[in-house]
């Protein structure tokens, strides 16, 4: 069976071919190998210069080895844009596989236009709802959360009466007045030091909408991409040491604070920078002139 350890060494744009084709692809062709490199899927080779004439261009053994992990994840995807997350994860978690020049290609293609960033909002605002979502919150409160984030998500300005709107959508999903009219109480998940409040799925709303809008609009460069990798691994590292804790003090709500898969890594990975990145877009409005 071709696999990673067959590959021992750099190679071609044919190489490349070749070793689709020996793991079973062999509708793997030079034209499409030119179409993964344009989205990011994979990066461009390196070329090779000689002193008379030159060398084909040349893969490193990690983009060829990422090659086959493309191609085995392709059967999971129903479209090549979501096939992007696995360039991305290996750029957000691990050094030495894909470059940021890449993984900013594969970040555009990843998020898209038109229905597919709609796609991208409203896969945010399922995941958000699934986290905050109260089991007794009503469908129709439900599918207002759900539209109102996505929404936002494709492009839609918060104005003030926006905000005041999300801030109803929220709450309704969050503490349905069924069980909280009465009490008066305010609920909060997670841990007691950082809760999820509805104030603060609000703030992570307005974060999800920045950083889809700046992206749509050309301006998420890799200068930003770079910063919101390092506060994501910090941040991530700090979670994982305190994982434990967390999950302790979380009650019935500590099976989100397990530790994540493999495979959760990259289905989560564009969802994930996408926060961070609107996070960092929202602190960097925050700071005084002349930061």
């Amino acid at each position: 069976m071709y696999t990673w350890e067959s590959i021992t060494g750099p190679g071609s744009i044919e190489d490349l071919v070749a070793d689709a084709h020996a793991a079973g692809h062999p509708d793997m062709t030079v034209r499409r190998v030119h179409d993964w490199i344009a989205k990011g899927l994979l990066d461009q080779p390196r070329l090779r210069t000689r002193h008379r004439g030159s060398d084909k261009a040349e893969h490193s053994v990690n983009q060829r080895r990422l090659l086959l992990l493309l191609l085995d994840k392709r059967q999971q995807v129903a479209h090549l844009s979501a096939l992007a997350q696995v360039p991305l994860a290996m750029w957000l978690w691990w050094d030495g596989y894909v470059p940021t020049r890449q993984a900013q290609r594969a970040w555009m293609t990843w998020v898209g236009r038109g229905r597919r960033s709609q796609e991208v909002a409203r896969e945010g605002a399922v995941g958000l709802l699934e986290q905050v979502g109260h089991q007794l919150a009503g469908e129709t409160a439900r599918a207002r959360f759900v539209r109102t984030i996505t929404a936002l998500g494709n492009g839609k300005t918060l104005t003030v009466r926006g905000r005041a709107e999300l801030l109803d959508a929220v709450r309704d999903v969050m503490e349905p007045e069924s069980v909280f009219a009465a009490s008066g109480l305010v609920r909060a998940l997670g841990p007691a030091q950082t809760p999820m409040t509805v104030e603060a799925v609000v703030g992570h709303v307005e974060a999800l909408s920045a950083a889809l809008s700046r992206t749509l609009d050309g301006t998420v460069d890799s200068t930003l991409l770079e910063r919101a990798r390092a506060i994501h691994r910090a941040s991530m590292a700090d979670y994982l040491a305190q994982r434990g804790d967390l999950a302790a003090q979380a009650g019935e709500l500590a099976g989100l604070f397990r530790e994540p898969t493999l495979q959760e890594q990259f289905d989560q990975a564009g969802q994930q920078l996408l926060l961070v990145v609107g996070m960092e877009l929202l602190r960097g409005r925050a700071r005084p002139a002349g930061w």
